[in-house]
């Protein structure tokens, strides 16, 4: 079946060739995209969708998600408010909480938040294990969460469990642990961080989850300056993830890793992702997209949607917060959150014949996620802060 959407007032492709198109068509072709232009040239379809001028962008591409949880942190959040610091050892709460809970419990909340999501105009996203944080609970998480998700990462690596030895639970994540849940993720994260993982045993996993076959992300230089950044660039990661406290050296290194990449041909470098909700809420200073994206670093922006510091998977709300908190215009916040999302998973590229259609992006050939939304332009999202703007979602092309 195809569908025709029409008298799309704005249409924000995020494509570099075709850019921001005005009262444009859309066809839609199973999962793919297989036509774009004026409205007054498309060609016809089994069914048609009147965009009656409102504006169709990509669907959210959340890069930056810990779906798979039990429990409740209200407390925590509570205390902060209260003047409290931030600190990693929450992340213990959940932990106890997700062991003892059911996969069906566990699957059917997770479920749950992605049904959320979508709602919201998300249509792919990543989420990963870290609340197991032992053989057996990361490997069911990993197992749940390659049900529920489009991308899986391996987060075995986000606090050491009480009463272990840091150092002996670092060689189970690189050894045992590793093995258990690789059967189910594509990706692997560290926790790089005061209070978390050292950057010698941030090294070790990051070494041990890239002969294992994983594609890399950090977790780096949230609470403070660290090594994370500076790691994430030697790995080669794919992204580097939190980056609110960041040297004049970080600035350079994650420039540099994006030298020689022209515009999708040759070397990629490493993305710098900024989690806004996250750092509203652990009352961090906000990460300096600004300055990232005038360095020529490629960002992300990811909703970090989890229960101790970013209990939101309203990516519509980050955007907002990044162009009015965070110096970014509309256009760049958009394209953060979809075209930069799908760079930090590396699916920006893609078409028929690789059967791994892009995603993040409006082109032909590319997957069918749109969001249309009840405004006639995105520059609503901002100017309207808070608003339920999402009026109608298409995820490989059936509508949400």
């Amino acid at each position: 079946m195809s569908e025709l959407i029409t008298n799309i007032g704005e249409l924000m492709t995020q494509d570099g060739e075709l850019g921001t198109l005005r009262n444009a068509a859309v066809v839609l072709e199973g999962e793919r995209i297989a036509w774009i232009g004026d409205a007054g040239n498309a060609p016809a379809a089994d069914t048609a969708t009147d965009a009656q001028g409102r504006a169709v962008l990509p669907g959210w591409v959340d890069s930056h998600t810990h779906l798979i949880f039990a429990g409740d942190r209200t407390a925590e959040f509570e205390a902060r408010m209260a003047g409290e610091s931030y600190s990693a050892g929450g992340i213990a709460v959940s932990m106890n909480a997700t062991r003892a809970a059911s996969d069906y419990e566990l699957t059917r909340m997770a479920l749950g938040r992605v049904s959320e999501a979508a709602s919201q105009g998300t249509t792919y996203l990543e989420t990963k294990t870290g609340y197991g944080l032992d053989v057996e609970h990361e490997a069911r998480s990993a197992r749940i969460a390659s049900t529920v998700a489009d991308e899986v990462t391996y987060l075995g690596a986000h606090l050491v469990p009480a009463g272990m030895d840091a150092d002996a639970y670092t060689e189970l994540v690189c050894g045992e642990m590793l093995r258990a849940v690789r059967p189910y993720v594509s990706w692997a994260d560290v926790f790089c961080e005061t209070g978390a993982f050292t950057p010698e045993q941030s090294r070790a996993v990051l070494t041990a989850c890239r002969e294992a076959g994983l594609g890399l992300r950090v977790h780096g230089n949230q609470l403070g300056p660290g090594a994370g950044t500076a790691l994430a660039v030697e790995f080669g990661a794919a992204s580097v993830d939190h980056v609110n406290f960041l040297a004049d050296s970080d600035f350079d290194l994650l420039a540099q890793s994006w030298s020689g990449w022209d515009g999708g041909t040759g070397a990629r470098g490493t993305v710098a992702t900024v989690l806004p909700a996250c750092d509203l809420s652990t009352r961090q200073p906000l990460a300096p997209a600004r300055r990232l994206l005038d360095a020529g670093v490629q960002l992300a922006i990811a909703s970090n949607c989890n229960p101790g510091t970013s209990y939101t998977s309203s990516v519509a709300f980050c955007v907002t917060t990044a162009v009015l908190q965070m110096g970014l215009s509309v256009h760049e916040a958009v394209r953060a959150a979809t075209w930069g999302g799908a760079l930090a998973l590396g699916r920006e590229t893609g078409t028929d014949e690789d059967g791994k259609r892009a995603v993040g992006s409006i082109a032909v050939g590319h997957r069918a996620d749109l969001h249309m939304l009840n405004a006639p332009s995105a520059t609503h999202l901002a100017y309207r802060p808070g608003m339920p703007l999402t009026h109608q979602v298409w995820r490989a092309g059936v509508v949400v």
